[in-house]
């Protein structure tokens, strides 16, 4: 697993200047499943368009990779799918940044998002449902199993933590069961002898 200050790195500055935030992807799924090579973080963050500046305030150049502030404030608008990198010039490391906009699942994710301890360190992140949900929707549009892979080790690692009953009417309302029940499939341990 990887050390907690490179992802750090990036959730600290965005604490100090009062941007909310979540982390999903690779990340959560390592926290909610099982270790897995990842190379960026990704990031859901509540930012308006007149908020752009503090994002350039937490990340400087001489320091980072971070879009004018012109780009952040056109991708902190976009009602859907707003995205921007930041990328740390010492490590390499990269956060993918998605802006909330009127995503009612990432509103949802928001409001809901767990404070946890990973490695010694404070985060926040996505709801186990919402990290799920969204990998079942990039299983659906991508193929790639990795998505159900991950689902099956966060059913087995983290079932316990999970609302099936709402998991289930937003797979339902999403028509995501097909995907769902290949996901369950990679989570069935064998019996053993």
């Amino acid at each position: 697993m990887h050390e907690p200050d490179w992802i750090r790195v990036f959730t600290t500055r965005l604490d100090a200047v009062h941007v909310a935030y979540f982390i999903t992807g690779a990340v959560a799924c390592i926290v909610y499943g099982e270790p897995r090579l990842t190379h960026d973080i990704d990031l859901v963050v509540a930012l308006h368009p007149h908020d752009a500046s503090k994002i350039v305030e937490a990340f400087p150049l001489d320091a980072f990779y971070c879009p004018p502030v012109e780009v952040i404030q056109l991708e902190a608008a976009r009602p859907l799918r707003g995205h921007f990198n930041l990328i740390h010039q010492e490590t390499g490391f990269k956060a993918d940044i998605y802006t909330m906009g009127s995503d009612e699942l990432q509103r949802w994710a928001m409001a809901n998002r767990k404070r946890v301890d990973f490695e010694g360190d404070p985060i926040w992140i996505a709801p186990i449902e919402y990290v799920i949900l969204r990998k079942l929707q990039y299983y659906r549009e991508g193929g790639s199993e990795k998505h159900l892979r991950d689902i099956a080790g966060m059913l087995l690692a983290s079932g316990d933590q999970i609302d099936f009953e709402w998991l289930q009417e937003r797979i339902r309302q999403d028509r995501l069961s097909d995907e769902w029940e290949s996901a369950r499939s990679l989570a069935i341990v064998p019996e053993r002898p």
